[in-house]
């Protein structure tokens, strides 16, 4: 096995090793992280996500509540810390994010190396650090790049991993619960945890005369209680029957693979081959080892296929979704180096090198079409609006709002939760009956209640256009005319009679 293979693990180092060890690491693995980040400050902003955390933070600095006048489908943690950065620095722009998001990578970065030091030895966990970092920017640079949310989910699962390791199983289910808080999927660490809990069994310290059984069974109520608590405490907070709806149970339709079938696995294939060429000093040590082993390091092996599955989970396979795979997938290759020679490690090292550079260079270089697009759009929004007067952006691109600094007319900042165009959706299911559960109601309400000035069809032939929707065509035709188009996208302002 594997496990077998490996050299036994080493005890903890003592604390004067271990503080000239990290102090030897540290400036190498802080320097390649803000190495491997400088492409995501030479943006305003990379993708959508990251406006729609901009304008969710905005709003909430302005009294917005969260599941009821600020909405979406992500848990709460993202959008509170966008809204601290904001408070602190300002919300015009996205650098404190991005700042805090070199952090996340960083600490993600040295709780992998801890834990391979803690298995295989100290190069070992160098040798960890290091790889992750190379491979973190392995997709395209609007999914590796951004400030969202799988950047700041990571650390928290490798943090219930490296607790978990420790077997302390109460700030295990903390950090599970803190992934979970980031993002729905981020929970699926909870797996490997609980495989340690049952087959590690009890904390530091517990009575060797304790039954084995009453000893995890301590050790999962520990665990549990840290899962559940923060949960619970979050969802008391915000809004326990929204918080429920927005995270667990409104997103059906979202998570359908029906109606786009063929559109879905072209891009989950394409993903996956763009994540494998970053990984090509990862994949064969890991491929080379299973030829000798095909079990062992049974909890790297479980978090590995969980990640999966949550990437799996949804059937939108977007590329920032595949950032995942890198924590398990890196100590894997880790595991896997400690048994064939040397050279096989500086191998995988140059190669991750050079597979880094390459992404670097296509975020540095590569063009950002759609958000020109969406600056000429906001340039010609602000221009025809006044700073109080509100707007409805159409269309997928909710950083519109935020690059105008205008309050958008409706809590649902995109047309895909009114459609279910979400996440390019381009079969059959897209249209009004596949809204969330009381969108439209809502929306009406929202359109008569605070009429927006400005209405921006940002559609662009897209399956969600009025054309397809009944009730924004009404909308328009009763209330609006035509004044101008930027890009493909139709500017309506109040009708004067």
């Amino acid at each position: 096995m594997l496990a077998e293979l490996l050299p036994p693990p080493r005890s903890v180092p003592e604390p004067r090793a271990a503080r000239g060890y990290w102090r030897r690491l540290l400036p190498t693995l802080a320097l390649l992280a803000c190495v491997t980040r400088v492409p995501s400050f030479t943006r305003p902003l990379w993708n959508p996500d990251e406006g729609y955390l901009a304008v969710q933070a905005r709003l909430l600095a302005q009294g917005g509540e969260l599941y009821d006048t600020v909405v979406d489908r992500k848990p709460p943690l993202l959008p509170w810390l966008y809204q601290a950065a904001f408070a602190v620095a300002g919300s015009g722009s996205l650098t404190p994010v991005r700042v805090l998001a070199v952090g996340a990578q960083l600490l993600t970065a040295v709780l992998l190396a801890s834990l391979a030091r803690r298995r295989w030895g100290d190069t070992a966990g160098g040798t960890a650090g290091v790889l992750y970092l190379l491979v973190s920017v392995g997709l395209n640079p609007e999914d590796a790049q951004a400030a969202t949310f799988e950047v700041f989910m990571l650390p928290c699962t490798a943090a219930a991993m490296w607790c978990a390791d420790r077997r302390r199983w109460g700030a295990a289910g903390l950090a599970v619960a803190g992934a979970f808080l980031v993002k729905q999927t981020g929970g699926a660490v909870l797996v490997p945890v609980m495989w340690l809990c049952v087959s590690a069994g009890g904390c530091p310290g517990a009575s060797q005369q304790a039954p084995l059984r009453e000893v995890r069974a301590g050790g999962l109520a520990r665990l549990g209680a840290g899962v559940v608590a923060p949960v619970l405490g979050v969802a008391a907070v915000t809004d326990p029957a929204g918080f429920l709806f927005w995270t667990v149970t409104g997103s059906g339709a979202y998570a359908s693979f029906t109606g786009s079938e063929i559109h879905v696995l072209a891009r989950g294939l394409t993903n996956a081959a763009i994540l494998a060429l970053a990984c090509a000093g990862l994949i064969p040590p890991v491929l080379r080892v299973l030829r000798l082993a095909r079990t062992g390091a049974a909890d790297l092996w479980l978090w590995s296929a969980a990640s999966a599955g949550a990437v799996l989970l949804g059937f939108h396979f977007f590329g920032h979704y595949y950032l995942q795979l890198l924590p398990p997938l890196t100590l894997l290759a880790t595991a896997a180096l400690q048994i064939l020679p040397r050279e096989r490690t500086t191998h995988a090292v140059l190669t991750s090198a050079c597979c880094c550079a390459l992404f670097l260079t296509w975020g540095l270089l590569a063009p950002r079409p759609e958000l020109d697009h969406a600056r000429r759009l906001a340039d010609e929004v602000a221009i025809r609006t006044e700073p109080q007067e509100r707007v409805l952006v159409w269309g997928i691109h909710p950083e519109t709002y935020w690059l105008a600094d205008r309050r958008p007319a409706s809590r649902y900042l995109t047309a895909g939760l009114l459609t279910n165009y979400s996440g390019g959706r381009d079969g059959p299911q897209v249209g009004e009956r596949y809204a969330v559960d009381g969108a439209w109601a809502v929306f009406g309400e929202e359109m008569t209640e605070r009429t927006p000035a400005l209405v921006v069809d940002d559609s662009r032939g897209k399956p969600y256009g009025p054309e397809r929707v009944p009730s924004l065509r009404r909308l328009l035709a009763a209330r609006y005319e035509e004044v101008g188009v930027v890009d493909g996208a139709v500017l309506y302002a109040r009708s004067r009679t």
